[in-house]
């Protein structure tokens, strides 16, 4: 077959400036053919090599005795104690989840669910961070339907429990949606596998399933902005089969048993190059492979279209040649493909073969660790005005507009779609704050949450990348659990753009000091830049995925409210209602500045809560739509009323930062006070839980018509 000429249309169809297609010529002294030229936009792509991003994410707190293994393998790795070791990542597939909703969002999770896998974790928990355009707009209720589904329906068949995550609207996501997909495993400390090769002349082996057209070009498409060609973007998404890989998972963690592996990666982002390239290149050599016996379920597939294919279900692996009859005969039972397609070799060569012809040859140490990397210009985010007067409002009517946006009411129709309690060690199902897992056959509990505020991020980076932090530092701690790590999927428009590029900058700073600061280092992640429509991008969105650990069941902190229960607000309220969910909902306004963040606060705060556990009933974090939301919350889910004193609009809706809402007997309050008193913690008593009203102040409503508001209004506005 002919191959295409490189032209400079060519070249930039393949993502690359010319200035890039330049260093290719340097690097390699000739033209490329149009093989290693797919190679080179592979590997180079923002989606692959972080070329915008890597200055910057080498700023952020990444180790401490906790962490095994930080950011640079598949998943991060974080001791649990007993010899155990939680692998987590977060992962987006933002692009393909907007072309193709139903498929988009089922990959995204199959791949985060490989690279947990990957490392030898069986995963335990999955989470998902979804933003979505403004609710009438007219493709969002497609998305939330295609994506919803393809979670669940990937998930759910695979077999691992959803057990948290979020939903947002705003018109900012109307031309390009975010997913994010979280997994968590569970694997022996001293048992981890790691992707750099190792030894000349090992066998490189193909494992899972057939490789075919689908989603080539995937990660190349991931770095572009999007515009109305958006339909002719389909054919670059990939398909995936669930069924598949769980016998792919089960294989793969019997094959880690045989002492067979000496270094293993799943495909993801541009398939078998990107994964021969890194394996290579984390272990200093090179890779030589023979594509025809690449195992096909096309005809006719050439070498661009199989290093480029992003087929779903698929690992590469080296292999100890002495062990290949156990290992062949291990996915031979599991009905899966297992094809030695190339070797390990001592020069610094990406060599790709198809009957005898030479498609590639390129120095491999080249294709990634020396990709191109940019410090874009960045101007800093300008500081908002002040906040201009917000009127008085009823409480009940201002609770309504909250309960009644599906920005704020009852996700219940989103993860009644997924399999919550799927192996059986589900502790607490989505709903209310964290989600959380028993470790299975020990006491230990490892708690899971997803968090960021995107108007907090857009009016000030800093503290927006601050606060996703300290949020999800709440959400832990709120359970009972001590926050143990994070990992990041940082979602932003064009970082050419330097206002962009001042949003990152911001929002990666405001998270160093918060990860810091708490105790909660970096250990995985992902960036997704060029999230933009016609020029219109994203709000800034980096998601924080935190995970905390408790030892015990008897360290967990409930939510269930009783009658007569007391409320009490920990931590320092100010009223602040810039960028807050009130202003977006009632009043159609994003002005002001986002809450200040006291990462010493934060601290104190939550290492109170955790100590005085034994005190409090029930707990949760203040967040958007600050007390009137986390009192009616609480109240709700236990179907008993709250009676608040305070009717000012700035405490019911202020959204100050480091504050919990806690539920205990009267006499536990008491203690509660006293050792807050001693701790230099601030509390105030706000309320009482009972009968069967809302009241705050002189105006109240009954629970139940509330309540009914609150679980249904998302499926009418979505469903």
């Amino acid at each position: 077959m002919q191959e295409p000429a490189i032209t400079p249309d060519l070249i930039a169809a393949h993502g690359l400036k010319p200035e890039e297609y330049d260093m290719i010529l340097e690097i390699i002294g000739r033209e490329p053919t149009f093989t290693e030229l797919g190679i080179f936009s592979a590997m180079w792509n923002e989606h692959c090599s972080y070329k915008s991003s890597k200055k910057w994410l080498r700023t952020l707190p990444t180790s401490g005795p906790q962490v095994i293994c930080g950011p640079g393998e598949n998943a991060g790795v974080v001791d649990i104690g007993d010899g155990q070791a939680v692998v987590f990542k977060m992962e987006s597939h933002n692009h393909p989840s907007y072309i193709e909703p139903y498929q988009g969002a089922a990959t995204g999770v199959g791949g985060i669910l490989r690279d947990v896998f990957t490392m030898g974790a069986r995963p335990i928990a999955a989470m998902n961070a979804l933003s979505f355009g403004e609710p009438d707009h007219p493709k969002t209720r497609q998305l939330v339907n295609g994506v919803v589904e393809g979670i669940g329906g990937y998930g759910n068949c695979f077999g691992v429990p959803t057990v948290g995550g979020e939903v947002r609207f705003h018109p900012a996501y109307n031309g390009n949606c975010l997913v994010n997909a979280f997994a968590a495993g569970l694997a022996d400390a001293d048992k981890i596998f790691y992707s750099a090769a190792s030894g000349v002349g090992m066998p490189v082996v193909y494992l899972g399933a057939k490789t075919g057209r689908d989603g080539v070009g995937g990660a190349t498409m991931a770095s572009a902005e999007f515009d109305d060609t958006i339909e002719e973007k389909r054919p670059t998404v990939q398909v995936g089969d669930p069924f598949t890989e769980k016998r792919l998972m089960e294989a793969t963690l019997e094959l880690m048993q045989t002492g067979a592996v000496i270094s293993i990666q799943d495909m993801g982002a541009a398939g078998l190059t990107c994964s021969a390239v890194e394996m290579g290149d984390k272990g200093g050599l090179g890779v030589r492979l023979d594509l025809e016996n690449v195992p096909q379920r096309e005809e006719n597939m050439t070498a661009y279209e199989m290093m480029l294919s992003e087929s779903q279900e698929r690992m590469l692996m080296v292999l100890k040649p002495e062990l290949e009859a156990e290992a062949r005969a291990v996915f031979e039972k599991w009905d899966l493909d297992f094809a030695i397609v190339g070797e390990t070799i001592a020069e610094d060569r990406f060599l790709i073969m198809h009957n005898g012809e030479i498609k590639a040859d390129l120095p491999l140490s080249k294709l990634a660790s020396t990709a191109p990397e940019y410090d874009r210009p960045w101007v800093p985010t300008p500081t908002a005005e002040d906040l201009g007067e917000v009127p008085q409002i009823d409480p009940i009517d201002g609770l309504r507009a909250l309960i009644s946006s599906p920005n704020y009411a009852s996700k219940q129709w989103v993860y009644e779609q997924y399999d919550t309690m799927v192996m059986a060690d589900t502790a607490r199902t989505p709903g209310l704050g964290a989600g959380m897992v028993r470790v299975h056959g020990t006491d230990k509990l490892l708690a899971f949450t997803s968090d960021v505020t995107p108007r907090y991020v857009r009016a000030n980076p800093e503290e927006g990348g601050k606060q996703a932090v300290a949020e999800a530092y709440r959400n832990l701690t709120a359970v009972g659990a001590k926050p143990l790590a994070t990992t990041d999927n940082l979602n932003f428009g064009n970082p050419e753009k330097p206002e962009i590029m001042g949003q990152f900058v911001g929002a990666i700073r405001g998270i160093g000091a918060a990860v810091a600061a708490l105790d909660m280092p970096i250990v995985s992640g992902n960036v997704s830049l060029y999230n933009e429509t016609d020029g219109q991008a994203i709000l800034p969105t980096p998601t924080i995925g935190a995970v905390g650990l408790l030892q015990h069941a008897d360290e967990i902190i409930g939510t269930e409210v009783r009658e007569g229960h007391v409320a009490l607000v920990i931590g320092e309220t100010d009223g602040h209602l810039g960028q807050s969910a009130l202003l977006a909902e009632v009043f159609n306004r994003e002005d002001g500045d986002a809450p200040h963040v006291d990462l010493d606060a934060e601290k104190r705060n939550g290492d109170f809560i955790r100590a005085n556990r034994d005190l409090i009933k029930a707990c949760t974090d203040l967040s958007d739509g600050g007390l009137a939301l986390a009192a009616f919350e609480l109240a709700e889910a236990s179907g008993v009323g709250v009676h608040l004193d305070d009717a000012s609009t700035e405490f019911l809706f202020g959204e100050d930062q480091g504050r919990y809402l806690v539920a205990c007997n009267f006499d536990q309050a008491e203690a509660l006070m006293i050792a807050a008193g001693q701790a230099g913690v601030p509390i105030t008593s706000v309320g009482r839980f009972a009968g069967d009203t809302v009241r705050i102040g002189a105006s109240e409503a009954p629970l139940a018509e509330l309540s009914t508001i609150y679980r249904t209004s998302f499926a009418e506005a979505v469903a």
